[in-house]
């Protein structure tokens, strides 16, 4: 039995408190399906087994304590960490990418990698700690983009409670998929503003 299934198999025992450990931990880096066990748990409760408000509230307490323990970590020990984490190849180009973000977009960037560009959140929050990035202005977006990733998920498994095994197995697409439709609405949008300059 995978990890993925045996913390799928526990959460219906240990519910709420699994729920908060897996999605702070996973915002801070970690491997764990935290979409998934949120997208279960809203099955869950969509069944009667757990409220769904308080299922909403646990996950987005955790997601949002998990980014701030990021970046806490970063303000304190992020200029001798990060040279230890990029050693790795994959996440220093995850590091790096991260930065970029940070630089050209900001409060935006914060806000998407909660729940478009998720894998690079962990990396962002080590990085605005690093940078000195206003903690008011991490915390209000990381807020807001948490709001989405825990409604999101949250959401899809108490509509679809009865296909949720189902929505598991594509959930790791949904971010790829939200990505691809907002790349081709500013694609289309640029395009739209180039012939409009054309006329």
């Amino acid at each position: 039995m995978t990890l993925t299934e045996t913390l799928l198999a526990a959460l219906p025992s240990y519910g709420l408190s699994l729920l908060g450990i897996i999605v702070c931990v996973s915002c801070l880096g970690a491997p764990l399906p935290a979409s998934v066990v949120m997208m279960l748990m809203g099955a869950l409760a969509a069944a009667g087994d757990f409220t769904l408000w308080i299922v909403i509230v646990v996950a987005l307490a955790s997601a949002v304590a998990g980014d701030q323990l990021g970046y806490i970590i970063g303000r304190t020990a992020g200029r001798r960490l990060v040279p230890l984490v990029a050693r790795n190849p994959s996440r220093r180009k995850a590091i790096e990418r991260a930065e970029r973000e940070m630089e050209e977009r900001g409060n935006v960037a914060v806000f998407l990698t909660r729940w478009l560009l998720s894998p690079l959140g962990p990396y962002l929050n080590l990085m605005a700690g690093a940078s000195g990035f206003s903690w008011p202005r991490f915390t209000l977006a990381g807020l807001l983009g948490e709001t989405v990733w825990v409604g999101l998920y949250t959401g899809l498994g108490a509509t679809f409670s009865e296909s949720v095994t189902q929505m598991a197995e594509i959930s790791g697409n949904i971010s790829g998929f939200l990505g691809a439709g907002a790349i081709a609405a500013f694609l289309g949008f640029k395009l739209q503003q180039a012939m409009r300059s054309k006329d």
